[in-house]
């Protein structure tokens, strides 16, 4: 179902906190090949409706209170390499829900589909 690739092995587990903002996931996504922090950056910085805030300051990573209310970017943080393996990597992820969850979402899909089959 994920990407329309069956065979796509899944692994997620899901914690829901209670929060007044957003939803925030930590992220380990392997690649075939591998792929290097710097690579990832670049390829999540070139994404449309993506916000890379990837420092190692206090503050320099997204968090759902400073980044995840009334802003319709997905933003990205602490990008690092996976420990367990030179093919993973971590990253940290957040976002408005009922904006990029549901509403803003929904309506990003419409649009695209209007302009892929018209």
């Amino acid at each position: 179902k994920i990407l329309d690739r069956p065979t796509l092995e899944v692994n997620p587990t899901a914690v829901r906190v209670p929060v007044f903002y957003g939803h925030a996931a930590a992220v380990h996504a392997r690649f075939r090949d591998g792929l290097t922090p710097e690579r990832a950056r670049k390829a999540l910085e070139a994404a449309e409706g993506v916000r890379v805030i990837d420092q190692p300051t206090p503050g320099g990573y997204p968090t759902p209170v400073t980044h995840g209310a009334l802003l319709d970017e997905v933003f990205v943080g602490r990008i690092r390499q996976a420990l367990d393996t030179p093919q993973g990597i971590n990253l940290w992820v957040v976002s408005d829900n009922v904006r990029k969850g549901a509403a803003l979402n929904a309506v990003q899909i419409a649009e695209r589909l209007v302009k892929t089959l018209i």
